[in-house]
């Protein structure tokens, strides 16, 4: 297969999953957002913050490059923080949502003509962006889950 089809294929898929993702946000309230139902971690808005960073830190992470989100994102949504973490100052649900609609076209037009491009690898053996998309399309939809299991759980109760 040609590269340039190739990574066709790899950013329509970003923007289908990422359409689904923001689908099934659809319905849920700015209230529902914030909820943790026991026996979870984090709430709603964590998981979408989360997911919009996790794309960006890896691509961080690869490059050596200065990321594209604002710093304070680590703080409230970084590997091992929770809605603990907030302040009135992080992003509310809505602003997030826009923000995950914009990104995928923001990643096709900073990093899209790098794709091949080669890189020290990471812990995890990635060395081109190509395959660090791959791994946040993997780690997107494993969030899309919790985010389903969230609301089920808080629609239970």
């Amino acid at each position: 297969m040609k590269v340039e089809k190739r990574h066709e294929i790899l950013f329509t898929q970003l923007k289908s999953y990422r359409d689904y993702f923001l689908y099934e946000l659809e319905d849920v309230t700015e209230k529902e957002a914030e909820i943790i139902p026991t026996g979870f971690k984090n709430n709603i808005r964590w998981n979408i913050g989360h997911v919009y960073i996790d794309q960006y830190l890896w691509v961080q992470v690869l490059t050596k490059e200065k990321g594209h989100y604002p710093e304070s994102f680590n703080s409230w949504f970084g590997f091992r923080t929770s809605p603990k973490n907030f302040t009135a100052d992080t992003p509310s649900f809505g602003q997030l949502k826009a923000l995950l609609e914009e990104q995928p076209a923001k990643i096709q037009k900073q990093y899209g003509n790098r794709l091949d491009e080669e890189f020290e690898p990471t812990e995890m053996g990635m060395y081109t962006l190509e395959q660090v998309l791959v791994r946040t399309i993997y780690h997107e939809g494993m969030h899309t889950q919790s985010i389903l299991d969230l609301k089920k759980c808080i629609r239970a109760n």
